[in-house]
Formats: C-alpha cells, structure tokens, sequence
C-alpha cells in the first residue's frame, strides 16, 4: 500500500467522480502439500473459446501449489511479496500479504484512526464479498495459507496488467471506451462505500490490456463505521449489484467471511448496505445502470 496520490478532479460529464478520500476520479478521457487439482481451461457453450481458469481453480491453485521463489513486490509497504507456484503443469504469481496488525489508535498522515486494523485477512473477506456480489471478475481469488510459518493472504496475480491508476494518470492515457471505464469505475466506488475501504489509493486499481478494472490489496477495509465512507461518489450503481446488495443478509455473510472479519465488521456491512440502497431507491431508476448483466 502506498500513501495516497496528489488528487485530480473532473466532473462526472468526463469521467468517473471522486469517491475515497485517498483516491481521486481520473483526469483523462518447498511444500509437502497436496497435489492441487489439475487447471483446464473451461469452454464456451460452444466447446470453443478457452476462458481459462475457473474462480475455484485459482482458488485451489493458490492453496497448495508450491512456492518455488519469491522476492519482494515492486509497490506496497507491507512487506508484500511477489511469489512464483508451480504444481507441475501450470506456473503462475501470487501476491503474499502476512500484515496482521491492530492499534488502538492509528495516527496517519492526515488523520488519527481509532481501532485501527490492518490485516491480510481483509484481502480474502474482500474477495469472499465480492463473489457474494457477482464481482469475481474484478477482484482476483484471495485464500489463506502459510508461508515461511506465517498464516497469509495468497492473491492471485492478475495476468496481462497494462498499468495501474497512477501510470495511467501521470502519462494521461485516455480509455478507449469513457462509459465502460466509468462503468467500472462506480461498481469500484459502491464496493468501497460498502466495505469501507480506507486505502483504495490508485496504485490499487489496476488495468489490464483489454482495460478491465481490477481491484486489489483490501487490507485497511472492513471499518465499523456505520456512515458512508463518500457518500457524495455515489452518483449512479450497477443494476445487479443494487439487487445483489439487497440480497445480503447476516445469515448469508457470516459462514462466508468468517473467521476473516468479525461480528462487528459484518453487521457494520450490512448497516452501510442499507444506506446505500436507500440512497438508490431514493434517486430512482434514472440512477441505475447494466453493465454487470452484459459481462
């Protein structure tokens, strides 16, 4: 995680709005574990195009296959790693996150943040609620697992990344597509309003070569905070993830993310999720979109 970037506003005409304090809206148009099962690429209904790996595939790549190197990661300031697994037929990276860290009062560069938490286990909860939501496609797999006798977060490293939101600032790279940007964009602000992430600073928001939003490192989510995290980024939602939302329910989330997040943390989730769909129902049909449902 690093510190958060010099902001850059437009307005929501050109493209995506502000919607976390630390990020701002874009300026420019060896192991004895088990043999892990075997990774085919899935089909089409066609029986035609691969679409690789399935979710549970990774899932289960990241648990047991064996590390074979590692070295620190290029960005990041919790001693994130970069490791390299293998089971003897695929070869892929994962991102090994061990932070576990909790204060009683967490003093910042612009602000002091009591009950502070930063946790690897956030990683996973993150992926765990976004499944829950539909948003598989957006948040790589994320599974706990030891490493070097440490209990951590093994993420998947999402393949093909072109750049992350701070290149993409800083050399002005126009998306090709502004509405299926924005799309993205808002389905990444709803999901940190919901989760209350306190870090999604740009170097967290990663594109890859056919410039899908990827969303990753969720270690400083999960506040108990009951408001809205920004509230005025709030501008417009996912159609599906409105519905998906609205799904939620203690008795469906606790089995999913526990031990990952507590009581606390869920119930907070659920108290934020019923703002934001008051918030929604209140501005109406005009508000929503489709982008979810066509992907």
């Amino acid at each position: 995680m690093l510190p958060s970037m010099r902001k850059l506003l437009l307005s929501w005409v050109l493209l995506a709005p502000v919607f976390a304090q630390t990020v701002t809206a874009p300026v420019t148009p060896t192991s004895t574990a088990p043999a892990t099962p075997a990774i085919t690429a899935p089909v089409t209904s066609t029986g035609t195009a691969p679409v690789g790996p399935t979710l549970e595939q990774k899932e289960a790549f990241l648990k047991s296959a064996p590390v074979i190197k590692s070295k620190e990661a290029a960005k990041g300031i919790t001693n994130t790693l970069r490791a390299t697994l293998s089971d003897g037929s695929i070869t892929h990276d994962a991102s090994i996150q061990r932070i576990d860290q909790e204060l009683a009062k967490f003093e910042g560069t612009t602000s002091v943040e009591l009950n502070f938490r930063d946790t690897y286990k956030f990683n996973i909860a993150a992926y765990r609620l976004g499944r829950m939501l539909g948003l598989g496609n957006m948040i790589p797999p994320s599974v706990e697992r030891k490493f070097g006798g440490t209990a951590a977060a093994f993420t998947w490293w999402v393949e093909d990344v072109t750049f992350d939101e701070a290149t993409r600032q800083q050399k002005k790279i126009a998306p090709p597509d502004k509405e299926r940007f924005n799309r993205q964009y808002v389905i990444m602000q709803v999901f940190d309003n919901l989760i209350y992430n306190t870090d999604r600073n740009m170097t967290n928001i990663l594109f890859d070569k056919d410039w899908k939003l990827w969303m990753i490192d969720h270690t400083r989510a999960f506040r108990t905070r009951t408001d809205l995290l920004n509230p005025k980024a709030l501008k417009m939602c996912d159609r599906q993830l409105l519905a998906s939302m609205k799904e939620l329910t203690y008795e469906k989330m606790k089995p999913e993310l526990t031990p990952y997040i507590r009581d606390t943390e869920i119930r907070s989730i659920l108290v934020r999720r019923d703002k934001i769909v008051a918030l929604f129902e209140q501005k109406g049909e005009s508000a929503l979109y489709d982008y979810l449902s066509k992907q």
